[in-house]
């Protein structure tokens, strides 16, 4: 008998039938949508209504102020806000996916609020074209729209999140398109919005770089509406024809011929399967078979087209019009003997322990799994949850006898109608159907509640399906922070970290940044305190000022990325020597400052040195100026006593003089400044950049060279080169010039403190064998003469010098050394075969 009374509401539209249950009594008082302006968000979404100021109504006792009030499904009031009319008369009004409301007004302004009638800044402007030329249509999808101006200009947003406005294609029209559709850009080839305007007889399809003529002589078309699929449009003819056909007007699938020629109030999709039209007080259903379906309606309403069917708004309740699904249909139709049909009955026969149960199962037992599928599918279906449960029972009772069938169908069916009816309870207020759930997502729904302040329910409904539930924690504690101004700061952390504690990765440092933006500041220090992770933690610490804490958060973290991050945010925004303070005591920043100073920062990095005493490094850095201004042409050029880089020098030799640690540095700086200038005089005097950062050996060396004996003479005395040191250079720098008679005449100045091995190496390098042997008989020791002679190939006078010094090791080398002479070698073998030297055989 159930089955029977279930059915007996349902209307057949050709072979299909179609249920129009009640959803809600609507909560509202005093609502008549006739005055309003009304949008709906599908899904089950809110509704936004604001008075209708292009009708002549009466006020009866309400303000003569416009009130944008918006509404949830079941007519419980979320929020309301007073409509200043700002922008001249409301022309648009639509909810796009995100259950963002846009309200576009006639002078071209896009005003964008969230479903707490929060104005979402900034308002966006459709340019002047259209404040110029006032916006006279608007026709919304999804996350867009299509406004046309008194100048049949049309302009496309495609995304009103994030708005950029661009210009259709000219229309080339004198007078207003009847009505307007459009195809959305995921439907069409060129991937843009595809605009059709019924003009005339035909209809113009307009894109951003062209108009097509398309439908000639199907109109004038008094109304046009495309499939939620974008394949096929529905439109309502001069003569009261109803025309569905593809959108690109290739040919009439199916027509049928209204009784007035009337246009409809709304012409709108039930699903894919029918047309809804809409008059005063009449709700036609078509479909492409069997005779329509009629309604009738004394109050006025507002269809809401779904992808599954419609809902209908009227003043007082909210219905849903949809095709019975073919599950709900094999059960519940009248006479049906379908194994779903009989199960459902046996359960029946069951609770009134009737043996007729057991005969019903033995008629189905081969169909049993399909049964049991369609009956778990029909309690997805139903908006009753005692009908609900007792299809689930019905499949439960048939999958007791049916091992083929898997119990986890069951179980996830009855989690998805816990979540569903949770969230149709008239004070959530959101009638989701199954397959709108699914097309929804569980995930979207959970952003929903959560932007509707629904949180304990999104945290049942994420728990209950074990999703992370912390989108909907840090919502909650950014919302609570917004409405806790009075609460103090200690109090409210208590209660938030209680709830945020819910959640292993939470981010404490972003509810602490939204602490800040509302201008609750010691309690965003007193959140980010719990943030984990530095990387987040300390950014904020210097969004919020407090600088101090997060550097030393930084170096805890040895993130050395993050260390720098704070130094560079402090260096910009405090004195430098606060800087300085809050580095000294910290050896990783103190250190990675002075890196970083050092190769970019030289100026500053002296101002740190000096600030904390640190003379010794000031002078390193001024050394090491020096000699970066040698690298510059430029800079070494001027006066030799007043150079930039002996004044540099000079000024780090007296900071190394201030210290007692630093003698020797000190002394080297004097020194080298000394040089410098004598080398700036050579220069000046000799008229040759040669002199300036060689050394000094490398500089008396150069004066030789030059014949400038005295200048090298007075190096010597400058710098007290010794004797021995000065014999090499001289020595060497004459044998570089060849000057063999000033080298025999400096050999005999005086008995040489270096002995005559200078002498012998220079020449024997320059490869003058005869100068040599002048000094190589000098030398005093025999066993240098014999290795002197060996390397000018001299064999005997060798081994007579080897001889000499009765070393039986060195007639062994000098042997080897000159073994490719055969007459050298014999006289080394006779000599060590003649001399007989101690423990040698």
């Amino acid at each position: 008998m159930a089955g029977v009374s279930i059915a007996a509401e349902w209307q057949l539209l050709g072979d299909k039938y179609y249920r129009k249950p009640e959803i809600y009594q609507l909560r509202w008082k005093n609502i008549d949508l006739a005055r309003n302006k009304v949008a709906c968000a599908p899904f089950g979404g809110p509704i936004a209504l604001i008075r209708d100021d292009s009708k002549i109504v009466q006020l009866y006792a309400e303000s003569a102020l416009r009130k944008l009030r918006i509404f949830t499904s079941s007519g419980h009031q979320i929020s309301e806000t007073i409509w200043r009319n700002p922008g001249g008369r409301l022309i648009g009004l639509s909810w796009t996916d995100n259950q963002t409301l846009i309200c576009i007004t006639q002078d071209g302004t896009v005003y964008r609020y969230d479903i707490h009638c929060k104005l979402i800044e900034p308002n966006v402007s459709l340019g002047h074209e259209c404040f110029e030329h006032s916006v006279v249509e608007c026709v919304f999808w999804g996350n867009g729209v299509v406004c046309m101006n008194e100048a049949f200009q049309l302009f496309c947003v495609s995304d009103l999140g994030n708005p950029k406005v661009s210009k259709l294609a000219d229309t080339g029209l004198e007078e207003f398109p009847v009505c307007m559709a459009v195809i959305e850009p995921q439907y069409t080839m060129s991937g843009n919005v595809e605009v059709l305007l019924a003009v005339g007889d035909h209809v113009l399809l307009v894109e951003e770089d062209g108009v097509q003529t398309v439908g000639e002589g199907l109109g004038p078309l008094q109304k046009m509406v495309v499939s939620h699929n974008g394949k096929l449009m529905a439109s309502f003819t001069h003569d009261g024809q109803l025309l569905v056909m593809p959108t690109d007007f290739s040919s009439i699938i199916f027509e049928y011929a209204c009784e007035s020629a009337l246009a409809p109030e709304q012409l709108v999709w039930c699903g894919m399967d029918s047309v809804l039209l809409y008059w005063d007080d009449m709700l036609l259903m078509v479909g492409p078979y069997g005779d329509p379906v009629r309604y009738l309606y004394d109050d006025p309403i507002i269809l809401i087209p779904e992808c599954d069917g419609a809902r209908i708004l009227s003043n007082s309740n909210m219905e849903f019009l949809q095709r019975v699904p073919s599950s709900t249909e094999s059960i519940f139709k009248i006479g049906s003997t379908e194994p779903a049909a009989l199960l459902y009955d046996a359960l029946d026969h069951f609770d009134r322990r009737s043996a007729k149960a057991d005969e019903n199962l033995r008629l189905i037992r081969s169909s049993l799994p399909e049964a049991v599928e369609a009956c778990v599918d029909a309690a997805g279906h139903e908006f009753d949850p005692s009908l609900q449960q007792t299809l689930l029972r019905a499949a439960s009772y048939g999958q007791a006898f049916c091992s083929q069938f898997q119990r986890e169908s069951i179980q996830e069916m009855s989690k998805t109608l816990r979540v569903l009816n949770a969230v149709r309870s008239p004070e959530i207020g959101i009638p989701l159907s199954i397959h709108q759930y699914k097309l929804l997502t569980p995930s979207v729904l959970i952003g929903r509640l959560v932007n509707a302040h629904q949180h304990l329910l999104a945290l049942r409904i994420s728990d209950y399906l074990g999703m992370n539930q912390e989108v909907v924690i840090m919502h909650w504690a950014c919302a609570k922070l917004s409405v806790s101004s009075a609460i103090p700061d200690a109090t409210l952390l208590e209660i938030l970290l209680d709830k945020l504690k819910l959640s292993r990765s939470i981010s404490y440092a972003a509810v602490a940044a939204h602490a800040d933006q509302i201008g609750r500041r010691k309690l965003a220090a007193m959140l980010v305190e719990h943030e984990p992770l530095s990387s987040k933690q300390v950014p904020l610490l210097l969004g919020i000022g407090e600088e101090d804490t997060a550097l030393s958060k930084a170096t805890e973290s040895g993130d050395t990325d993050l260390v720098y991050l704070v130094l560079f945010h402090i260096w910009q925004k405090r004195p430098a020597l606060e800087l300085f303070g809050m580095i000294q005591a910290r050896p990783l920043a103190r250190d990675l400052f002075i890196c970083y100073a050092r190769c970019y920062k030289h100026e500053f990095l002296k101002d740190f040195f000096l600030s904390t005493g640190q003379l010794h490094d000031v002078a390193f850095l001024l050394w090491k100026e020096s000699w970066e201004t040698a690298k510059n042409p430029m800079a070494s050029r001027g006066s030799p006593l007043h150079g930039p880089r002996v004044k540099l020098i000079e000024k780090a030799q007296n900071l190394f003089a201030e210290t007692k640690e630093h003698v020797f540095e000190s002394k080297a700086a004097e020194e080298h400044a000394k040089l410098l200038k004598l080398q700036h005089e050579l220069e000046v005097s000799t008229k040759q950049p040669i002199f300036v950062d060689s050394s000094i050996s490398d500089t008396i060396r150069t004066c030789i060279v030059l014949g400038n004996h005295r200048a090298a003479l007075k190096v010597k005395t400058e710098f007290k080169v010794s004797e021995k040191r000065w014999y090499w250079l001289k020595v060497f720098a004459l044998v570089t010039i060849r000057d063999w008679d000033a080298l025999e005449k400096f050999s005999k100045e005086k008995r040489p403190p270096t002995g005559f091995k200078p002498f012998v190496e220079a020449c024997i390098d320059a490869d003058e064998k005869s100068e040599a042997v002048k000094y190589i008989s000098k030398l005093a020791d025999p066993r240098e003469k014999a290795e002197a002679y060996a390397r000018i190939g001299m064999a005997k006078e060798a081994a007579e010098a080897a001889s000499q010094s009765k070393d039986g090791e060195l007639l062994e080398r000098l042997k080897n050394t000159l073994q490719q002479n055969t007459t050298a070698s014999s006289i080394f073998d006779t000599l060590r075969d003649r001399l007989s030297f101690p423990g040698v055989s």
